[in-house]
């Protein structure tokens, strides 16, 4: 059984070989039983092990489900006493709609401005990743990412805005293929027209490749 790559900046509560390969062990069950039902063909080759992959994929994207798996977040004393926004644009995400299993895509766009603390650049990327990692809906997971900024920072105000291509509309339904769909959340100074039109004038700037 090949083991899940771990995240080194997400605190992982101990958990035993063992229970990680019951509970693979009970989702490959429940998998087998769609296929079942699906009438597939079981001694397949290409679908033989398909419930031990599927199983090991669900433990893997909704890992952020388990109980002390929050990213550390380093806090800074804002010893300069920055006051302007800070941005980080273009965050790409991955997760999986909590209606129908299936996968939703796309990029996070992510803006505060300080008071006391600031926070490492790179946490901001984490946080949204661990949001991600869980059976979601998009306005949700914009609303946790910034409360759980506005709770860790206190910020003067802080802003959310996620970009997305949902499969469910993709692959069913309307079958509205490149549909993107955006959300945003806000807290504190973005509430203020001048504060949010700064935010989202700096999102239609163009993209620097490095």
């Amino acid at each position: 059984m090949n083991d899940i790559v771990r995240d080194p900046d997400i605190e992982e509560p101990p958990t035993s070989k063992g229970a990680h390969e019951t509970r693979s062990q009970i989702i490959a069950g429940h998998v087998t039983g769609i296929m079942q039902a699906l009438d597939l063909d079981l001694t397949d080759e290409n679908l033989r092990d398909t419930p031990r992959r599927v199983a090991e994929m669900y433990l893997e994207v909704f890992s952020s489900l388990k109980d002390g798996t929050e990213p550390k977040i380093t806090v800074f004393d804002n010893t300069e006493h920055y006051s302007s926004m800070v941005t980080v644009r273009d965050i790409p995400f991955y997760s999986m709609c909590a209606h129908h299993f299936v996968p939703f895509f796309g990029i996070a766009h992510v803006g505060y401005i300080p008071t006391d603390k600031i926070v490492g650049l790179s946490k901001i990327a984490r946080i949204v990743g661990f949001y991600s990692r869980r059976p979601q809906i998009q306005e949700r997971m914009a609303e946790q990412v910034v409360d759980f900024l506005q709770d860790r920072l206190s910020p003067e105000g802080v802003m959310v805005v996620l970009e997305a291509r949902h499969m469910c509309m993709e692959m069913r339904g309307v079958k509205s293929a490149g549909a993107k769909t955006m959300t945003d959340a806000i807290r504190g100074s973005f509430h203020k027209l001048e504060v949010r039109s700064e935010f989202l004038n700096l999102l239609k700037t163009t993209r620097w490749d490095g």
